[in-house]
């Protein structure tokens, strides 16, 4: 498979380019040409949504999170009528158990579905979701201040330093 084929693909068809449908059978190596590749494209033509998210996936696969996340991001931004970046970002926020907002963009992504095959991907995935979150398989979100707990802890750190060295 040369890395030409992880990046065309048919105007017309909406489905991920062939690598990217089993991420158990891309090597490191393989992995890393694709992604030198992806970028290089990326920078050719930044406007291209179908590529950010092929970038988005890439890095993904890869582990890395951050830059999976601004791809994916861009991608939706450049083409807010991308399903599949919209899908692929709800994706990357549901692995990382952000469940409230992986619902938001998946619900997105199902207004988006331009077909059987796509609106079924979406409710799948809204389906797993959901049932992460009935289940509280999910990342806590931070509202509260930690101040006072930090202090109490630093507190009692201090008073037994002073307790055990007390002679």
């Amino acid at each position: 498979m040369t890395s030409d084929l992880a990046i065309t693909q048919h105007p017309g068809l909406r489905l991920p380019p062939v690598p990217w449908r089993d991420p158990h059978t891309v090597s490191p190596t393989q992995l890393a040409e694709f992604i030198g590749t992806l970028e290089k494209k990326c920078e050719e033509m930044p406007r291209s949504a179908d590529l950010r998210t092929c970038l988005g996936m890439a890095y993904a696969m890869n582990y890395d999170v951050y830059k999976s996340m601004d791809a994916l991001e861009y991608a939706v931004e450049v083409d807010p009528r991308h399903f599949f970046a919209q899908l692929k970002l709800a994706e990357l926020n549901y692995r990382l158990r952000a469940l409230v907002r992986a619902e938001r963009e998946t619900l997105k992504a199902l207004e988006l579905a331009g077909n059987s095959f796509e609106l079924a991907l979406a409710r799948k995935q809204l389906q797993e979701i959901r049932r992460l979150h009935r289940e509280g398989t999910q990342k806590p979100e931070w509202t509260k201040s930690l101040k006072a707990p930090a202090l109490v802890l630093a507190i009692m750190t201090v008073f037994l330093c002073l307790v055990v060295n007390w002679k």
